[in-house]
């Protein structure tokens, strides 16, 4: 179970007046590393991989990062990087931003003052742009909570704040930068709620009306171009929800779209296929769509494997570290009221089993590897098609490792993140809860024999680049339909 196999992470700037009342960074990277090495499940794997000579000259290296810090972003920067010793993923390290905001009073650093800005009003821009008759980056775009103008500075476009209610960022700063290479491609530099930079290699325009930049997408308001393609206009849909969804999209074909299999989609997911078995049980085809999908629940995806089922099916089990601090999440599961009376019944059983043998790894199931049979193999339908992308990880790559046994399943796309062999993320605070911690309580037991982390899902057909995104599903249902 886990939250997201790629993180967006929570930045603050605070004083260094502020920091130094609390916890110094060397106090918390010496907690984090004791409390990592006692709880991560992943942790004695790469030291058995990378040797312990390797990870002591790790450790004495951020000894002396650490002892320099003394302001709290930095010092939680530094951190998460000596985590990536261990992996990529399932990893999470974040202040705590209410705790801040209480403590600190809400005033910009000088740096923040002083930011670039572009005094273009949103009228003034309006009128410039009123003469544009193709569509461009150029122009005014949303991105909740912000409205951004676009303007082009030789061969850069330029992003601005027109208006961002509830943030930090003040009118007319410059909040991103598009920049135009020799061979046409473009890359940018987008700033954070902190004013940090995150590096984009790609930015796009899809369609008349949609900019995407690595994780940020901007809808268009001005000027009001028609979008006149309607697989851009279905792509944009599925591409901007937070919720599943279910289209016919031929008469042969329906789509099932899944952004997420976070726990509290789970109800979702299950409604809309009970109440559309019929529609789903009479064609041929059926697209399942989970690009961009991080991960979440299994159980969130247990009622779409009778539609795919052809055969038993083999899911190799997972290990868990037990310790008093890795336990409590069980007590968090008993407890939370989304959670079905079997789930718990679940969660109470492996806390039982857990607590029966602390310091080692647990099998909370029967055996290593469960073999699924259902009575019922569906006649329709007969090609399923699952397209997936470098976004998916964790619970949507275990979801494709059970899906792909079936006979009727090809994958489409590119390969995954490879983010689930150390998985089950847990979330504890640091002594002064000035930072939280997120690291994994599981391994899987199919390391080191089948690894996926750092590795990803390959797909039985690659999409290349010369396919746009919004053509995925139809170039999928093509392929379906020629089998």
């Amino acid at each position: 179970m886990n939250l997201r196999t790629v993180f967006l992470f929570v930045f603050i700037i605070v004083s260094n007046a502020a920091f130094a009342q609390k916890c110094s960074c060397e106090d918390n990277f010496n907690w984090l590393k004791k409390n990592f090495e006692e709880n991560d499940a992943g942790f004695q794997y790469v030291i058995d991989k990378k040797g312990l000579t390797e990870y002591q000259n790790h450790n004495n290296l951020f000894s002396k990062k650490v002892k320099k810090i003394k302001d709290l972003n930095d010092c939680r920067n530094v951190l998460f990087d000596w985590m990536l010793f261990f992996r990529p993923g399932h990893l999470s390290l974040t202040i705590n931003q209410d705790l801040v905001n209480k403590s600190l009073p809400k005033t910009n650093t000088e740096s923040e003052k002083k930011w670039e800005k572009v005094e273009i009003t949103e009228d003034e821009l309006k009128k410039n742009l009123s003469n544009m008759s193709q569509p461009g980056f150029e122009g005014i775009w949303i991105s909740a909570p912000y409205t951004i103008g676009i303007v082009k500075r030789s061969n850069e476009y330029i992003g601005y704040i027109l208006d961002a209610k509830g943030t930090k960022w003040e009118q007319y700063q410059v909040k991103f930068k598009i920049k135009e290479s020799p061979d046409k491609k473009y890359s940018a530099v987008y700033y954070l709620g902190d004013y940090s930079a995150q590096q984009f290699n790609e930015a796009k325009l899809i369609g008349n009306n949609f900019l995407k930049m690595g994780f940020v997408s901007l809808n268009r308001s001005f000027p009001d171009y028609q979008e006149n393609n309607m697989e851009i206009t279905n792509y944009i849909e599925s591409l901007m929800t937070q919720k599943p969804f279910l289209k016919e999209i031929s008469s042969s074909t329906v789509l099932l779209r899944i952004p997420s299999f976070n726990y509290s989609n789970k109800k979702a997911i299950d409604s809309i296929l009970a109440a559309n078995q019929k529609v789903i049980l009479s064609k041929e085809n059926l697209i399942i769509d989970v690009r961009n999908n991080g991960g979440g629940s299994d159980a969130t995806f247990r009622e779409i494997i009778p539609y795919l089922y052809t055969n038993p099916i083999r899911t190799v089990g997972t290990e868990y570290l037990s310790t008093v601090q890795n336990n409590k999440r069980m007590d968090e599961f008993i407890a939370n009221p989304e959670w079905s009376p079997e789930d718990k019944e679940w969660a109470r059983k492996g806390l039982e089993k857990l607590n029966a043998n602390m310091g080692k790894f647990v099998n909370l199931d029967d055996s290593a590897v469960e073999e699924s049979k259902l009575d019922i193999v569906y006649k329709n339908p007969k090609n399923i098609g699952i397209i997936i992308n470098e976004n998916n990880g964790s619970t949507a790559e275990e979801f494709l490792l059970i899906a792909r046994q079936s006979k009727k399943v090809k994958l489409f796309g590119t390969t995954t993140e490879g983010v689930l062999d150390i998985s089950n993320m847990h979330f504890v605070d640091f002594p002064c809860k000035d930072l939280k911690l997120g690291y994994s309580l599981s391994k899987s037991l199919r390391i080191p024999d089948m690894e996926v982390d750092q590795k990803g899902i390959q797909p039985d057909f690659y999409i290349d680049k010369t396919i746009k995104d919004y053509d995925w599903v139809r170039f999928t249902e093509n392929i379906l339909k020629a089998n």
